[in-house]
């Protein structure tokens, strides 16, 4: 036993000097491996390619080793408008290059970009587009370009939008797994699908409204970039009239119909580049990168906040895909406490969550409202959790294809009960009264017990009502009127006085700004994160290896399937969430 043990204590101390070995020689690089800024030469064109962009803010962290071995750049979506916007000025810079595009940017994403795009091309510089094959979205960035060319063999994605949901009610009672449903709010339909095998009158309603808004927003900025009438538009669209390279120059939807080399060999052309040389180019991430490191500093002493809510709302610390209270309330202290920081603006890109997270941000903004201007820029969601966090600011923005409202709440508890009873096994429970006993998944849900939950999900929808009411300047009445858990889109929610304005984060800067009456200022990114060592290898490369290659073995649909799995068995305690996962293609 002690040769075995003398075995494993070598076997492990070699293991661990290997590990520091490793570590070592990766923060030695890090802190010695010098400057990587990519220099941006005379006449160079950006190659906007936003694969690796996935949020609109990379996060920053208290702990320097989590920036050390972190395999990204740490750039945002934020940081790459801001660098186009810098690229308008830049003698450098020729004109930018959208190649290729692939993205899981969202479409409130697309249009902020666009926005930049719009104004880089007012500059006089040019902004053309190529790629083999143009899916609907990709195509609404793409066809702001000046130029946009596809590849003879590739196709374009027009055909307006839809959305599709899955029912698993037939499915739960030939299984015997049930989901126990607690709902408020007729529209609430995160959980109609446990409830019914089709959708409901209610449901139908708002998805088809929501899509037929969001349609509108991107066929409008389609309309004036192409010079195509609507109605053409959506004559093309109802028709697959661009389905083919041909068609789509046919219909105008795309100007040249060639190979890359060929589009490589025009931009050489308008940059005067002869003979066999290339023209010059940096990727959009190196651009980015150099701007962030190498942006003249902002002497103003006045600073706007600008406190990035992403993700799903969950208790915790949160990250950069996860709002949690720990670095949401810690933020809106710092800043409120910052004597520099003269306003905040909340940038909200959430479908909910939590609903007793939410309160607690939205005590903290309702505590900061007092001492400082909040305002909200809504991106993609800002529905249900993210709505309640958003509802009390003093100005609220959103694009006009941001999906926002869904106010309302739902309680969800899995029940095998029946299942067991197919199997043969029987739950018994002892209690020393009579509501002592803890939910059991095996054991059927009694009406006392759902009577009680009711109460709950009510007493919630009550107080979430109450703070949108007091926030809007509304009554109880109309707010709830606007409620019951249906989504809407940013141009509707204006209407009904759900949110004060259309625009970007931009604007809702120089909303804050105004409002603070603060003319010269530099802006202040929070939250800043606290992560543990575990947290550190948990990013690492060999870490992620194992949903990556899941994702890669079947498939990404199938790998978001089991990952809304894995997110209701997540769920804990009354939700303010998104009525469904909405997924427009």
């Amino acid at each position: 036993m002690k040769f075995l043990g003398n075995v494993i204590a070598t076997v492990v101390g070699i293991f661990v000097f290997i590990m520091f070995f490793f570590f070592g020689i990766i923060l030695i690089g890090a802190i010695f491996g010098g400057d990587d800024t990519v220099s941006v030469k005379s006449d160079s064109v950006i190659e906007l390619n936003l694969k690796q962009i996935q949020n609109d803010y990379a996060g920053k962290y208290k702990d320097p080793w989590v920036t050390v071995f972190s395999d990204k750049k740490g750039v945002g979506l934020t940081d790459v408008i801001n660098a186009i916007e810098a690229a308008k000025t830049d003698d450098n810079i020729k004109g930018i290059s959208i190649l290729n595009d692939e993205s899981s940017l969202g479409l409130a994403q697309y249009k902020d970009l666009r926005n930049a795009l719009e104004s880089f091309k007012k500059s006089g510089k040019f902004v053309w587009a190529y790629a083999n094959t143009y899916s609907q979205k990709e195509y609404y960035l793409n066809s702001v370009a000046n130029t946009v060319y596809i590849n003879p063999a590739g196709d374009l994605d027009f055909k307006g939008l839809s959305s599709e949901v899955m029912f698993f009610k037939d499915f739960q009672d030939k299984s015997g797994i049930h989901m126990e449903v607690i709902r408020h709010g007729k529209y609430k339909s995160a959980v109609e699908p446990f409830l019914e095998n089709k959708m409901s009158d209610a449901n139908r309603e708002q998805v088809t409204a929501l899509l037929n808004s969001i349609w509108t927003t991107v066929s409008t900025d389609i309309s004036k970039s192409r010079n195509i009438p609507l109605d053409k538009l959506n004559e093309i669209a109802n028709g697959l009239l661009a389905r083919t390279p041909e068609m789509a120059k046919a219909q105008h939807l795309v100007d040249i119909v060639a190979y890359e080399d060929v589009y490589h060999n025009a931009i050489k052309k308008a940059l005067k580049v002869t003979g066999d040389d290339d023209y010059n180019k940096i990727s959009i991430l190196d651009y980015t990168q150099n701007n962030v490191t190498t942006a003249l500093t902002n002497t103003a002493t006045d600073q706007i906040a600008i406190i990035y809510a992403q993700g799903e709302i969950q208790s915790g610390e949160g990250d950069v895909t996860v709002i949690g209270e720990g670095s949401m309330r810690r933020s809106l202290q710092e800043a409120r406490k910052n004597e520099d920081v003269k306003a905040i603006v909340l940038r909200i890109d959430s479908p909910g969550g939590s609903a007793l997270t939410s309160d607690l941000i939205w005590r903290e903004i309702e505590i900061t409202k007092k001492v400082k201007p909040v305002v909200v820029s809504m991106g993609n969601y800002a529905a249900s959790g993210g709505y309640y966090i958003a509802c009390n600011a003093n100005t609220i923005f959103a694009e006009s294809n941001t999906i926002t409202g869904s106010i309302g709440v739902f309680g969800i508890l899995p029940n095998f009960s029946p299942l067991a009873n197919k199997l043969g096994i029987n739950t018994e429970q002892v209690k020393t009264h009579e509501n002592s006993a803890n939910y059991s998944p095996f054991v059927p849900v009694d009406e006392k017990f759902k009577a009680f939950t009711l109460e709950g999900v009510e007493h919630i929808y009550n107080t979430f009502v109450t703070h949108v009411a007091e926030g809007r300047k509304m009554t109880f009445a109309q707010v709830d009127a606007i409620a019951q858990g249906r989504v809407w889109s940013g141009s509707e929610a204006l209407k009904i006085g759900l949110v004060d304005k259309i625009g970007g984060l931009n604007d809702a800067i120089a909303e804050a700004a105004k409002i603070a009456k603060v003319k010269s200022y530099s802006t202040q990114n929070y939250p800043e994160y606290e992560k543990t060592f575990n947290d550190i290898l948990s990013g690492l490369p060999f870490a992620q290896s194992k949903e990556a290659f899941i994702k890669e073995e079947i498939g990404e649909e199938n790998y978001m399937l089991i990952e809304q799995v894995k997110r209701l068995q997540k769920q804990k305690g009354v939700q303010a969430m998104l009525p469904f996962g909405l997924n427009i293609k």
